[in-house]
């Protein structure tokens, strides 16, 4: 008897001991609810966001030389001839010739076409399309170059140009600087927002950068995944910072 009273007690003792565990983990988690609730009370979002306009500093540009030919040693025969001419004509515009690159050539066939107007297995000609790659820190020179180079018709070389694209080197501090600003810009709002309410803005708990875009200068595009023009000289970079303050 005395035994069984023993072993009552001791099992007593320990679902004590397991109920005391259980109500310690229920109030830790209550009082996690509890501060989480707190400082999401006692905090604001804010999207902040800051732009710079700058101007390309180097440019890249495709020019095309098209040529037909009977044979296929006849296309790139003339090919081989115009390339010189091309480079001339560069050169005489400002391009010297260390900033031409020859790129890999491409060739194909056109078929005959027959009296019903169904392709044949004979081969009218061969065409043979040799890119030539410019690069430039004169962005105005190869925005101008790209919209006159039919001029070379009257030397006889057919060629078709490609838009240029436009780069501007400095993007990595420029996104660096921005993302300061947008930050600031995202306090100036926050600040706005709350002192109808007689509150104030008080230090970042959180930051997190948002897309970051390279647009015309003229556009108010805007993209999740981001934006970076090629197309033009005078760029719009922008920057946004959705960040978290707390609220004094």
């Amino acid at each position: 008897m005395k035994d069984m009273l023993i072993n009552l007690i001791e099992k007593i003792k320990e679902y004590q001991v397991i109920l005391l565990g259980l109500f310690l983990a229920l109030a830790i988690m209550f009082s996690a609810v509890v501060i989480g609730r707190n400082f999401a009370k006692d905090s604001i979002t804010v999207t902040g966001s800051a732009y710079e306009i700058v101007k390309s500093d180097s440019a890249s540009w495709v020019l095309n030389i098209n040529v037909k030919n009977k044979t296929r040693a006849g296309a790139y025969a003339t090919v081989k001839k115009q390339i010189p001419i091309v480079e001339k004509y560069l050169e005489e515009n400002g391009i010297s010739k260390d900033q031409v690159s020859v790129m890999t050539p491409n060739t194909w066939e056109t078929y005959a076409i027959d009296s019903s107007g169904h392709t044949t297995n004979e081969i009218a000609y061969y065409n043979f399309n040799q890119p030539l790659k410019i690069n430039s820190k004169d962005v105005e020179k190869i925005k101008d170059l790209s919209v006159r180079a039919q001029d070379l018709l009257e030397q006889g070389v057919e060629v078709t140009s490609e838009a240029p694209e436009y780069q501007y080197s400095g993007l990595s501090d420029l996104k660096i600087k921005l993302l300061e600003q947008a930050s600031i810009d995202a306090k100036k709002r926050a600040q706005a927002m709350l002192k109808p309410n007689h509150n104030r803005a008080g230090k970042i708990r959180s930051i997190k950068m948002g897309v970051f875009q390279i647009t015309p200068a003229d556009s108010n595009s805007v993209s999740d995944y981001g934006i970076s023009d090629l197309t033009t000289i005078d760029k719009k970079a922008t920057a946004v910072a959705n960040v978290v303050f707390s609220i004094k």
